[in-house]
């Protein structure tokens, strides 16, 4: 009771919920307006930052084999770590708007093909050298190049040229895109000395932390840069990041006091967790989305009949109640839900097992379906593959699941095998989603959905500044993505991560978990 009281009256103090609905939780829970003042008094008093000390994370989504190199970030642990050490030209505010960071502003051309950013003066990368214009022109540069791999290579697409021109870099878009400062807060684009093209492993950026320890797959570490450039964030003295990939003992961390803020919580323990002394959930809902991905151009997923019957043969509905425990929504094979502002309603698909015999028998397919899982995929997700087999065997379809190991998943399984459990985080806007996983050239077109047409929409939308005829192009885009496309998507999920009760500055961000990736910069530890 007290915990939840406690987390309610910091938000009350975060200006998240009203003095009078609190009183009246407090009321109903049966503690004195006496209580209930005095907890309100001591959050108000808690609620300014408190410098110093180490702030610890334990986290699902490290492994042995993960870079610094911002180009091959692709699960949790190397991107939060990324958030702590780099920055962006552009960072996406919790309400979904993009702010300044290391561009203090900029502007379009009435077509907004040309797009000039001013870059902000003084900042020093952590190696004591001034962050430059030229810097700026070298990361987007790499990023472009198809040799770099990296995971914004799709993004990148739509830029013809970039330039420094004094203090600004002019970016020269090859159509219009409303949509550009958005896509330059993807977590791959952080500005590095001469974009990281001399070392792009070396970890040095202009964030708040700079890199002390380095251990891949086991603990990340950094200390606050002295001569960091704002102080809206940065609190602690150190920050250290620790490897928990099994959930159970994630959670025995935070609860002994071994971390302070952990990732991934489980939905089927939320309301046990709630329950713990000491210990907050912090839940939002966003864009992020479970999948499971097949590959459009493998035998036997090249054959949209096969895909077809996969995607009737899945339950959604049981395994939003069975795995996600309601934290979520049901999803509809694309990636795209109504937390984007141009989203369009599709009818919903059911589960349908006469629907999905139909579609198996049409695909000429015989034999088993071979599904790869692992517990990094995302929470529960083999108990997810199990159900799914479940639902598909009412179908006739037999599911072979395979649980693959944790350690290697993002390198070895995920976007290489053919039919894998994963997750996304999802991303701002629809153009960078489908951008980075459904245009034909992305690095990260991990169902292989290869379409031409489907690119010329893509195009079409980025260069449409009239929003009513953009959402149509993205509803007709996402109608063949849910119809034709390699993704299986049975539920968006809420973000679920847990907090020390001493914890301060949590805001609620559907960007992304952990605070949209800025957890350990933005909070504090109370006394």
């Amino acid at each position: 009771m007290s915990n939840e009281l406690e987390y309610l009256s910091r938000r009350v103090a975060a200006g998240k919920l009203n003095r009078r609905d609190f009183l009246g939780r407090a009321a109903a829970l049966g503690v004195t307006a006496t209580f209930a003042n005095s907890l309100l008094a001591s959050a108000a008093k808690a609620e300014g930052p408190v410098k110093g000390g180490i702030l610890r994370a334990g986290m699902q989504g490290g492994a042995a084999t993960d870079s610094l190199d911002p180009a091959s970030w692709s699960s949790q642990v190397p991107y939060f770590f990324g958030r702590q050490w780099g920055e962006q030209l552009v960072q996406i505010s919790p309400e979904g708007e993009p702010k300044p960071a290391l561009a203090e502003e900029w502007g379009a051309s009435d077509d907004a093909k040309t797009w000039t950013f001013k870059i902000r003066k003084g900042v020093q990368f952590h190696n004591g050298q001034e962050m430059t214009p030229a810097d700026v022109v070298a990361t987007i540069e790499r990023h472009s190049d198809e040799k770099a791999k990296s995971g914004a290579l799709g993004l990148m697409g739509g830029i013809a040229s970039v330039k420094a021109d004094g203090q600004n870099v002019i970016f020269e878009l090859k159509d219009a895109n409303a949509d550009l400062p958005f896509l330059l807060d993807d977590y791959h684009l952080m500005i590095q000395p001469n974009g990281g093209k001399d070392k792009p492993d070396a970890g040095i950026g202009t964030g708040p932390y700079k890199i002390t320890v380095n251990e891949a797959g086991v603990r990340l570490g950094g200390e606050k840069f002295a001569n960091y450039w704002r102080d809206d964030r940065g609190f602690a003295d150190q920050i250290e990041i620790i490897v928990i990939n099994d959930a159970t003992a994630r959670t025995s961390a935070l609860q002994g006091g071994q971390v302070d803020i952990i990732n991934r919580v489980e939905p089927k323990i939320v309301e046990l967790i709630k329950r713990v002394p000491g210990v907050v959930i912090r839940n939002v809902a966003g864009r992020g989305h479970y999948v499971f991905i097949a590959h459009c151009n493998t035998a036997p997923f090249d054959n949209n009949d096969l895909r077809l019957a996969l995607k009737y043969a899945l339950d959604r509905e049981e395994m939003l109640q069975k795995i996600l425990m309601g934290y979520g929504s049901v999803g509809n094979d694309t990636p795209i839900n109504k937390a984007y502002p141009l989203f369009t309603e599709m009818e919903q698909r059911k589960f349908d097992p006469d629907k999905a015999a139909f579609h198996y028998k049409k695909s000429g397919h015989s034999g088993s379906v071979l599904l790869r899982t692992s517990d990094v995929a995302f929470p529960g997700a083999v108990d997810a593959a199990q159900l799914y087999q479940q639902s598909a065997a009412k179908a006739g379809i037999t599911l072979e699941v395979k649980r693959e190991p944790g350690d290697g998943y993002w390198s070895e399984v995920w976007n290489k095998q053919p039919f894998s459990a994963s997750y996304w985080g999802g991303r701002p806007t629809q153009d960078q989603m489908y951008s980075t996983a459904y245009y034909s050239k992305a690095e990260w077109n991990d169902t292989r959905f290869q379409r031409e047409d489907f690119d010329k929409m893509l195009f079409a939308a980025r260069s449409e500044l009239d929003p009513e005829k953009r959402k149509k192009i993205y509803a007709d885009m996402g109608q063949i993505v849910r119809d034709e496309g390699g993704v299986i998507t049975p539920m968006f999920n809420d973000f679920i991560d847990a907090t020390s009760a001493k914890v301060g500055g949590w805001v609620d961000d559907g960007n992304q978990e952990m605070m949209g990736g800025y957890a350990l910069s933005k909070c504090w530890l109370n006394a």
